[in-house]
């Protein structure tokens, strides 16, 4: 049985990328423990004009319908503010964490230690516990402070992901972009769930 994977998303712009994340785990069937800032619900407004809700069990449906898959795998939503969940706590198991889309705030935050709601402190419990994190920061252009935070987090074996799409597997809509992104940042901790058209060699 697979641990449980804790999907964190930031307020930064880009939320079709936890979306679609969420999309392909549920379908493999996994479990996961989720957990949105408190800027991600000013986020959902401003990009779709929805309104996500704080209930844990009214989100979990949320996030279930913006993903499109509403019976596959397992899907737990945490609030923000509850910095008493399970993910909190290192003696909960995990397979690791993905924060996917990550704000220049949060990269910040998790670079120098701070721990202001539950998904820094998840991600803290992650560094500590010497689990696998990866990041899919969405910022351009980059200052010298966001490279120096970056650089920080790579040093302590943090998984960088841009979101940054190629294209070789030859995209035909914005979800083809967006899904060689989650590719490869679940490449991260092994998890290939998402259909890619992956580079086979072939330049002459």
């Amino acid at each position: 049985m697979n641990l449980p994977l804790i999907l964190g998303v930031s307020g930064a712009s880009g939320l079709i990328y936890a979306v679609r994340a969420l999309k392909y785990l549920l379908a493999a069937e996994y479990t996961i423990e989720l957990v949105a800032s408190k800027a991600t619900y000013q986020v959902w407004q401003a990009e779709q004009r929805i309104t996500m809700p704080g209930d844990g069990q009214k989100q979990s449906q949320f996030w279930r319908e913006q993903a499109g898959e509403m019976d596959k795998g397992q899907l737990i939503c945490h609030p923000w503010q509850n910095v008493g969940a399970a993910i909190a706590s290192g003696s909960f198991r995990t397979q690791g964490m993905l924060v996917i889309p990550c704000s220049m705030s949060t990269v910040a935050k998790l670079a120098v230690g701070l721990s202001s709601d539950l998904l820094e402190r998840a991600a803290d419990v992650q560094l500590k516990e010497g689990r696998k994190l990866v990041i899919v920061p969405r910022e351009t252009p980059l200052s010298v402070i966001h490279l120096r935070n970056l650089t920080a987090l790579a040093e302590i074996g943090v998984q960088v992901v841009p979101a940054i799409p190629a294209w070789y597997h030859n995209p035909q809509t914005i979800e083809d972009l967006v899904d060689f992104v989650v590719a490869r940042a679940l490449d991260q901790f092994g998890i290939d769930c998402v259909p890619l058209n992956r580079w086979q060699g072939g330049l002459k």
